[in-house]
């Protein structure tokens, strides 16, 4: 189940994650991919700059950041147990620059932050691995028919 908790400005519907959600959740934890719940928080630059100072040291504003909490994907959990996989911080103020700036829609760039958080959710990390994420992400944003990768656009 996908909770989001929109602060900005701007009209979204939650079921504008929906799929990816679901089909994410799917691919990375079948078993328990009905008993997920994920936390996305759709805010503006400045939440986003006091979130990034706090939790990585870095005093600018960003486009995306996650915070996983860790699941045990082996456990045995109760058919009516709710897992909860972390959150989602999307900036949507900055989204909608760089949508106008690439030519996208904002709904096209939430929809590749998300992608690009959840992976982060589920371990992969671009800062630090051999092209693991960059390649699935890739293959996510290509599936769902987005534009350009965060990662591919940022290289």
């Amino acid at each position: 189940m996908l909770e989001l908790e929109n602060l900005s400005c701007y009209e979204l519907d939650s079921a504008m994650f929906d799929e990816i959600f679901e089909t994410l959740a799917r691919a990375y934890m079948p078993q328990l991919s009905d008993q997920l719940t994920l936390e996305v928080l759709i805010t503006d630059s400045a939440h986003t700059q006091e979130l990034n100072t706090i939790y990585r040291g870095k005093a600018n504003t960003t486009d995306v950041l996650s915070f996983p909490l860790e699941v045990d994907i082996k456990a045995q959990y109760p058919r009516d147990y709710t897992i909860a996989l972390g959150t989602i911080v999307i900036n949507a103020e900055l989204s909608l620059a760089i949508a106008q700036q690439l030519g996208h829609t904002l709904e096209n760039e939430l929809k590749l932050l998300f992608i690009h958080g959840f992976l982060h959710i589920f371990g992969f990390d671009h800062e630090c691995d051999d092209g693991e994420h960059r390649h699935e992400e890739h293959e996510w944003i290509e599936r769902f028919g987005l534009p350009q990768s965060l990662i591919e656009r940022n290289s």
